[in-house]
């Protein structure tokens, strides 16, 4: 396991030791405030961790220099050393990074229980690990890595340096960029999800297409990536999709995008760049989100999104009109008990309306 001293880790992310004196301390690792142990360090965001920081074990906290302030009021006696930093975020990541133990890779070469078609070409320094199979004409980049279990198609391509994990299946003629991550049981290339009722039964839609995926994407586990009717489905460079999301047949998906869990796009949706996506969230078949657009979590868009707009609800729309709508939906039994009393009142002002003067009711 990896050790640093508190000063060695402060100097790797560009902080400062408070106190100095404490720069010495060996450090082994990185845990939460209430699961740390001696030897760890540990984060402290922002005031709402002051309890936990005041009685953590672990022998030191990353801040943010922004929070310095309100420690040294809130917390006068903390004897804690710390390590301040300007951004919290990338210091960590970084600290994470130090720290992580190496991936379980299978070694370079061609497992002896690999079936690697004759006619697939492998580049220099790639790793094919047990019961992988790679199909005739598949072509793999310098250093791409296969765990146990992977099905690389016919004449698909996968760029340099990509990691597909144990059980990943890329059918055939798809193409992945370089740097591309997929991890374990996830499907891409599988036939688009298309039928046409002939009268008697559910015709099945020949799906002939493919997929084409940029440099530098990750896909999350059990995340299935469907190959076009015709034509291609693309994800764009950069983009991260989370575990069990469905990408269906010729969907477009431009650079940089976030999609997190349980996300369904429907067929030839249109993706911009740099759109976000919250946890089940769904996109109706043939819908163009702008670039920059924010669909929140179990919203259904049925609608065009346009560009930098934040939609939600069901179905979604502009963020802040659904907020007036959930608003006024919270009042709707409140609203229904008035409105059956001025329906009362109603009803008793027709009933004395409706009685003329003189009229005898004996």
């Amino acid at each position: 396991m990896a050790e640093f001293t508190l000063g060695k880790l402060a100097e790797a992310v560009g902080g400062v030791v408070q106190p100095e004196s404490a720069a010495t301390t060996p450090i082994r690792g990185i845990n939460t405030l209430g699961e740390a142990e001696p030897g760890q360090v540990s984060v402290c965001g922002d005031k709402s961790y002051f309890a936990a920081l005041s009685s953590t074990r672990a022998a030191a906290a990353f801040v943010p220099r922004k929070l310095t302030g309100a420690i040294a009021t809130t917390l006068p006696a903390l004897a804690l050393p710390l390590v301040v930093v300007d951004e919290l975020d990338p210091a960590i990541n970084r600290v994470l990074q130090l720290f992580a133990p190496p991936i379980p890779r299978p070694p370079v070469g061609v497992d002896a229980f690999a079936r690697v078609d004759a006619t697939a070409e492998l580049a220099d320094g790639c790793r094919v690990g047990p019961f992988v199979t790679v199909g005739a004409r598949a072509k793999l980049g310098a250093r791409c890595v296969l765990h146990p279990g992977v099905v690389v198609g016919e004449d698909t391509v996968l760029g340099d340096d990509c990691e597909l994990f144990a059980n990943v299946v890329v059918r055939e003629r798809c193409l992945l960029g370089k740097r591309v991550v997929i991890h374990a049981g996830s499907v891409v290339g599988s036939d688009g999800f298309g039928y046409r009722w002939d009268g008697r039964s559910h015709a099945k839609v020949p799906q002939i297409g493919t997929v084409v995926i940029g440099d530098d994407v990750e896909i999350g586990s059990c995340a299935c990536v469907d190959r076009a009717k015709y034509s291609r489905t693309v994800i764009g460079p950069g983009t991260k999709i989370d575990n069990l999301v469905q990408i269906a047949h010729n969907v477009r998906i431009g650079a940089h995008c976030i999609i997190t869990g349980q996300v369904g796009l429907a067929g030839s949706v249109e993706v911009g760049n740099g759109v976000v996506f919250g946890g089940q969230s769904a996109v109706r078949d043939h819908i163009k989100l702008g670039d920059g657009a924010m669909v929140a979590a179990c919203s259904a868009v049925a609608e065009d999104v346009d560009a930098n707009a934040v939609v939600s609800g069901l179905p979604a729309l502009p963020h802040r009109q659904s907020l007036r709508e959930q608003g006024a939906l919270r009042r709707l039994p409140e609203l229904v008990t008035q409105m059956r009393k001025l329906q009362e009142e109603v009803n008793r002002l027709k009933a004395a309306a409706s009685v003329k003067p003189g009229d005898d009711h004996d």
